[in-house]
């Protein structure tokens, strides 16, 4: 069974407060947490967009993420 995690409080979807993670503000941020495993990311900031490496499973960019 595959569960999704939050990407920004680490939590399953089913756990995530909605409320707290799904506003306007948490849009523009970059994920934090994997969506897969619920891994600590590491996120770098730019001005031209962002980038966050899973451990596991590998890279994602602002110029790739879906919202």
């Amino acid at each position: 069974m595959d569960e999704l995690y939050c990407v920004h409080c680490g939590r399953t979807v089913e756990q995530c407060d909605a409320a707290a993670c799904r506003n306007a503000r948490t849009s523009l941020e970059p994920p934090r947490f994997c969506a897969q495993c619920a891994r600590r990311m590491t996120v770098q900031v730019t001005p031209s967009g962002w980038t966050a490496r899973c451990s596991r499973h590998g890279e994602t960019t602002s110029r790739s993420h879906q919202v």
